[in-house]
């Protein structure tokens, strides 16, 4: 790997450190001047919808432009949307803003890395990145969680020598703020490369026509299918699941809901390890032979009914992880390469930002009228797992003689 590559990764470890982080600085904001309890939630539903809403302009937008000034310019969006946060806008719609931001960077991150290394890198790039983005969503929520704690809000003012007393979560914004700021800085360090896939026409006619086409040109090829619908599917079923996982821990564990949210640290550790694994040992012109392990995915839930063991969850949560992470990691190199030749990494990105945040909707949704209609939480499991591993299957047998080129 280059140094351009890990001036990226250091870019994208930080302005994820600073998305998860900003998240518990938001809800601590909310609990502190008592909004309603569904407010928190509803953070998180603001956030995607931007994924799901600008998908037909953040694709051209990221192609239009070299990718380091895009992701320079999607942290300048996050940064401000910290900065109105601060200044008392409400955080439901400071929090979208920075969804905005979000939902610039995705495509130019993941975009760029089909234009700086060549196809035989990719899946290793993609181990690099995703294992990054894991280990600063964890980090996110445990400094997110700490800096809202207003004795460390008071201490560090002690120790700068200010004796002025602060709303903890607003102290936890100004430190996400910094966060942000220092992706941005080095954004400015990423090489300027040449433009790819430069739209023809600024029309909103012609972006939503492009827009169609892109969705049903990956669709229709058989390699950007396979990669396209297995992520989707993985994003939207890995946001149930940890809405399950709680559940079930505080079922089967008897745990609280702040000692259930630690225990999906263990499924990240197994995403770190799989992202590892996957850049060693799996090749791009092999990664459909990886579905297999999302067949097993979905029996992992189902195994977790009968346990009652704290260090056999565990296990199976970190396997949970390293399963998952086998076969997204080549799928998600697989997409770029693909998209990279037919339209732009940086359209064929927002493709799959567009899909995945819909099945994150749409599972999301399902699981919460299951709970709507009192069903029970092995019940629940029982059909997200069969779900998981009959999908892969159909996937798998559908796809298992494609050839990767």
């Amino acid at each position: 790997m280059n140094r351009a590559f890990y001036i990226i990764l250091l870019a994208q470890f930080l302005s994820a450190l600073a998305d998860n982080a900003l998240l518990f600085a938001a809800i601590g904001l909310l609990v502190f001047f008592d909004a309603p309890s569904w407010h928190s939630p509803l953070l998180q539903t603001v956030f995607v919808i931007a994924y799901i809403v600008l998908a037909p302009l953040v694709g051209p937008f990221a192609d239009a432009l070299p990718k380091g000034r895009v992701m320079l310019i999607a942290n300048a969006v996050k940064f401000v949307g910290c900065l109105t946060m601060l200044a008392g806008l409400h955080p439901l719609l400071a929090y979208a803003l920075v969804g905005i931001g979000a939902a610039m960077y995705s495509p130019a991150k993941y975009g760029i890395l089909t234009e700086l290394l060549p196809p035989s890198k990719l899946v290793v790039a993609n181990s690099w990145m995703e294992g990054t983005t894991v280990a600063a969503i964890v980090l996110g929520a445990i400094i997110g969680g700490a800096l809202i704690n207003p004795q460390l809000a008071e201490a560090t003012l002690r120790s700068l020598g200010m004796e002025a007393r602060v709303i903890a979560p607003k102290f936890a914004i100004v430190a996400t703020t910094a966060m942000y700021l220092g992706a941005a800085l080095i954004n400015l360090f990423i090489p300027r490369l040449p433009i790819d896939h430069k739209i023809p026409s600024k029309s909103p006619g012609f972006i939503l026509h492009d827009f169609g086409h892109s969705f049903t040109l990956l669709w229709r090829d058989p390699l950007g299918q396979v990669s396209l619908a297995v992520t989707t599917l993985f994003w939207g079923v890995g946001s149930t699941l940890r809405l399950l996982i709680i559940e079930w821990a505080a079922l089967n564990l008897k745990y609280s809901l702040g000692q259930a949210t630690q225990l999906t640290a263990a499924t990240a550790v197994g995403i770190a390890l799989g992202s590892i694994l996957a850049g060693k040992y799996v090749r791009l012109e092999h990664a459909i032979r990886t579905l297999p392990a999302g067949i097993a995915l979905g029996l992992i839930p189902i195994t977790l009914i009968w346990v009652e063991s704290l260090a056999l969850a565990v296990i199976l949560l970190i396997l949970l992880g390293v399963l998952a992470a086998f076969f997204v990691v080549p799928m998600n190199a697989l997409l770029q390469h693909r998209g990279h030749l037919l339209m732009g990494a940086g359209h064929s990105i927002a493709q799959q930002n567009f899909n995945e945040n819909i099945s994150i909707l749409l599972l999301t949704g399902a699981y919460a009228l299951m709970v709507r209609s009192d069903w029970h939480i092995h019940t629940i499991v029982w059909v997200f797992g069969l779900f998981i591993s009959s999908v892969m299957t159909a996937i798998w047998l559908r796809h298992r003689k494609d050839v990767v080129h």
